[in-house]
């Protein structure tokens, strides 16, 4: 593994909400690089000296990853987690309410097309 690799990627939301992954001091520089960071902004400024020192070969790739995940949680860009241990939503037929009977639509006519009294 890359001296300048992470143990574990960080996964945060870019663009429109789609995420990403951040492997590397690299990475996670380009993005501190390219983010419209206002002055005074101490996140940011942490993680990207924080990136600067790890390139030089001044400080672990770990170390970058932690500062790093500490600025994507204060603009809110980590991802969300997926447990892949959730069970799966079962899919619904279209033009039918959960929860009623087989073959009963959510407008009181039932696959015969006999209205409900």
């Amino acid at each position: 593994m890359k001296p300048d690799m992470f143990e574990r990627p960080v996964s945060i939301l870019v663009g429109l909400g789609f995420p990403g992954e951040i492997r590397s001091v690299m990475d996670a520089y380009r993005l501190l690089v390219e983010w419209p960071a206002p002055s005074g902004d101490a996140a940011h400024s942490v993680a990207l000296k924080a990136c600067l020192a790890a390139l030089r070969g001044e400080v672990e790739a770990e170390t970058v990853r932690g500062l790093f995940v500490a600025f994507a949680e204060r603009h809110h860009l980590l991802a969300p987690a997926i447990d892949a241990r959730l069970p799966i939503a079962p899919a619904f037929e279209i033009g039918t309410v959960p929860g009623t009977a087989a073959g009963e639509s959510s407008y009181g006519t039932n696959a015969k097309g006999d209205h409900h009294a």
